[in-house]
């Protein structure tokens, strides 16, 4: 079969054998496969993701001197079955799948492991336990980004924004519009979006974003409509000041009642949820310093260097900071049926096509935020430009 495998960061198209699915494994034909920034990251820093990957217990991370097949945004078609499977769905089934496999006890991640070829090839294997046949006749494009909608998701979730909270989403890649969508989809009325690159500003605007900010011009936390009840720590002094002399009123009311009250069900003023989708260093410092009191800041973006904060700065504003990756299959399924119902749109995501000749020049196109957010590869076309 024909694959993209990259060594030392440089790519090449070959003739690869076709892959024998293991036990409790299945092949796909591939029909579509993101480009994810993960990729372009694993192709340049794969050797400090492995470093972070194995302190932190995974040891199977890609190395820049092996021979890698990347992709782990795909989607494909049932084609062969390994030992120990329940062989659930016919051949030709339209499937998506967790980019993750499992050799006995040992996990290894898809498209970033030398031992778990991905989808930029004609062909990949998946687990079947981790595998979802594609429900409602969904397009192999839409299907294909499951993956990155559910990391999506799994940060909404995370970032658990009340219908009435404002939520913020600093950068605008296809990561922070996946973030905007999920948001929407989730019912928060109000997503204000920051970018300073303009195609990534109308795209943000298209996954649904209220208020779209270019920072080179005017500050997010400025644009919205509605107005903040705290903006600053004299707001949360005074808070205090104005709940204690309207319950010093009630007569015969322990008003220490109330503050319990409030803390068992997490209530109380709070500030808004802001994602964090750029991933550089210096980005979290400013969050922080120009952030409102109690907010809740995901971590979204995936910084690649070692960075400094304030923590004075976050104390003082009691602001809470989240850091998230992936999600859970659960999260993955109800991803899937979400697009497939049509409660997601992930259409404005998706802006060319190529095929296994056209990586290289798409990769070179993304280096570049003014025109393309999700390039997909399609194994078959003969396309070398997005």
């Amino acid at each position: 079969m024909r694959a993209v495998t990259v060594t030392k960061g440089e790519f090449r198209v070959e003739e690869l054998p076709e892959p024998i699915p293991g036990p409790g494994q299945l092949v796909i034909d591939v029909l579509r496969c993101g480009i994810c920034g993960s990729d372009l990251h694993a192709r340049t820093h794969c050797d400090e993701l492995a470093d972070m990957a194995a302190a932190t217990g995974y040891q199977h991370f890609m190395r820049s001197d092996q021979k890698v097949v990347l992709g782990h945004e795909f989607s494909g078609e049932v084609v062969d079955y390994g030992a120990g499977t329940r062989r659930r769905w016919k051949p030709g089934t339209p499937v998506v799948a967790l980019p993750i496999l499992r050799g006995g006890r040992v996990p290894h991640l898809t498209g970033l492991s030398a031992s778990a070829p991905g989808g930029y090839a004609e062909q990949t294997v998946v687990q079947e336990s981790m595998t979802f046949a594609i429900p409602n006749g969904l397009s192999a494009e839409h299907a294909a980004l499951t993956e990155p909608m559910a990391v999506g998701w799994h940060a909404v979730r995370k970032g658990r924004v009340g219908k009435g909270q404002t939520a913020f989403v600093i950068g605008c890649g296809p990561i922070g519009l996946a973030v905007i969508t999920m948001l929407k989809a989730s019912g928060v009325r109000l997503v204000i979006a920051s970018d300073f690159s303009p195609r990534r500003r109308e795209l943000a605007a298209a996954c649904g974003a209220d208020v779209v900010v270019d920072p080179g011009v005017d500050s997010p936390w400025t644009a919205s409509p509605k107005k903040a009840r705290i903006t600053g720590a004299s707001d949360i002094l005074n808070l205090g000041f104005d709940a204690m002399e309207k319950l010093r009123r009630i007569p015969n009311i322990p008003w220490w009642y109330v503050f319990r009250a409030a803390h068992s069900f997490n209530q109380g003023p709070a500030g808004p949820v802001i994602f964090e989708c750029v991933g550089v260093p210096g980005i979290l410092d400013q969050l922080l310093t120009a952030a409102p009191p109690m907010s809740r800041i995901v971590v979204v973006g995936v910084c690649m260097e070692s960075d400094r904060i304030h923590p004075a700065t976050a104390i003082n504003k009691e602001i809470e900071l989240r850091f998230v990756l992936g999600y859970d299959p659960g999260e993955f399924r109800d991803t899937l049926h979400m697009i497939a119902d049509g409660k997601v749109d992930p259409t404005p995501l998706i802006t060319g096509t190529v095929g296994l000749d056209g990586v290289d020049a798409a990769y070179t196109t993304l280096a570049s935020p003014d025109h393309h957010a999700k390039i997909l590869i399609d194994p078959r076309s003969a396309s070398t430009t997005p």
